[in-house]
C-alpha cells in the first residue's frame, strides 16, 4: 500500500493543483468584476503569503536561505509575478471560456521547451495522449469561440508563455528543496513585484479611487488567492519534483475540466453534451499517460 501511495503521490499533487487553479479561475473572474486587476493581484498574494507563513510556522519547516533557494525564489518574479499579472489583465478583457482555451496552450509549450532545455523525450503513446487531451480541451471550451478583445488575448498568451518558461526552469533547479519553503519565498518575491508594479502604475497614472466592493467580492479575492497561489503552487511544485516537466504538463489539461465544473456549480453555467464528452476525454487521456509513465518506469527499473 505504501508503494502504491508513493507512486501515486505526484499524480495526486498535480491533479490537486489543476483543481485548485481551475476553481480559482472561476472565483477570480467574479473578483475581477469589482477589483482592478493589479489591486486584486496584491490582495491575492497577500492572502497566499499569510497562509503559507502560518503553515510554515505551524509545521516548523526551516527556510534555509541557500543559493538554490534564492534562485528558486527569484523565479517568483516570473510566476506568479509577471505571468499572473498578465493573466489577470487579460481576464478583465475577455470571457472566462476564452481565457481557459488560451491557457490550454501551456502544456504544449512546456513539452516543447522541456525537449529543448531539459532534453526530455516524450514517447509516441504519451504524445498521442497529449493530443487527445488537447482535443478534449477544445471540446470543452471551443463551443463559445475564441472571441474577445485582442489586447486581452495577447496579454493572456504572454502570461501562458511566462508560466511555461517558469515550469521548465523550476524543474531544472529543483533538487531536494521542500515545496513549502520554495512556494513561500516565490510568493513573497511575487508580492514585492506586485506592490512595486502598483506603485509604478500609480506614479504614471493615478489610479481611480476604489469603489464599493461587496462582501462576495472580498471573499472571492481572498479564497481565490489562497487557492491560486497557496494550494495550487504548493501541490504543483510537490508533484514537479518527482516527475519530468512534460509529464507534469499533461495534468495542466485538467484545469479546464475543473474550471468548467466550477462554473456549473458556482455560476450555474450549463454544460452541453459536447463539453461533458471533452471532460471525459481529458480525464481518460491523463489517466492513460499516467499509466504509461508508471509502466515505463517499472520496465526501466526492471532492466536496471
Amino acid at each position: 500500500m505504501s508503494l502504491d501511495l508513493r507512486s501515486s503521490y505526484p499524480a495526486l499533487c498535480l491533479t490537486g493543483a489543476a483543481a485548485a487553479w481551475g476553481i480559482a479561475t472561476v472565483i477570480s473572474k467574479r473578483a475581477v468584476r469589482e477589483l482592478p486587476p493589479l489591486f486584486l493581484l496584491g490582495v491575492q498574494l497577500s492572502v497566499s503569503v499569510t497562509v503559507l507563513l502560518i503553515v510554515t510556522l505551524a509545521t516548523r519547516q526551516p527556510v534555509v536561505w541557500s543559493p538554490g533557494l534564492r534562485r528558486l525564489g527569484a523565479l517568483g518574479l516570473l510566476n506568479p509575478g509577471v505571468s499572473y499579472t498578465l493573466g489577470l489583465l487579460g481576464l478583465a478583457h475577455i470571457r472566462a471560456s476564452t481565457s481557459v482555451l488560451l491557457w490550454a496552450v501551456e502544456p504544449i509549450l512546456i513539452v516543447a521547451l522541456a525537449g529543448v532545455v531539459l532534453r526530455d523525450r516524450i514517447s509516441w503513446p504519451a504524445g498521442f495522449a497529449m493530443i487527445a487531451a488537447m482535443g478534449g480541451v477544445l471540446l470543452i471550451v471551443g463551443q463559445s469561440g475564441v472571441g474577445g478583445a485582442a489586447p486581452g488575448v495577447l496579454l493572456t498568451l504572454a502570461g501562458v508563455g511566462a508560466c511555461a518558461v517558469y515550469t521548465v526552469i523550476c524543474r531544472k533547479l529543483l533538487a531536494d528543496d521542500a515545496a513549502l519553503p520554495v512556494v513561500l519565498v516565490q510568493q513573497v518575491a511575487a508580492l514585492v513585484f506586485a506592490v512595486g508594479l502598483l506603485a509604478v502604475a500609480w506614479l504614471v497614472r493615478p489610479l481611480p479611487v476604489l469603489g464599493p466592493v461587496s462582501v462576495w467580492g472580498w471573499v472571492s479575492a481572498i479564497v481565490s488567492g489562497a487557492l491560486y497561489y497557496g494550494v495550487g503552487f504548493g501541490l504543483y511544485l510537490a508533484g514537479l519534483r518527482r516527475v519530468r516537466a512534460n509529464v507534469a504538463a499533461m495534468y495542466l489539461t485538467l484545469i479546464p475540466v475543473f474550471g468548467v465544473a466550477a462554473g456549473y456549480l458556482l455560476l450555474a453555467e450549463q454544460l452541453s453534451g459536447r463539453q461533458w464528452a471533452g471532460a471525459v476525454l481529458v480525464v481518460a487521456a491523463v489517466l492513460a499517460a499516467t499509466t504509461l509513465r508508471r509502466s515505463t518506469a517499472a520496465a526501466t527499473s526492471a532492466d536496471r
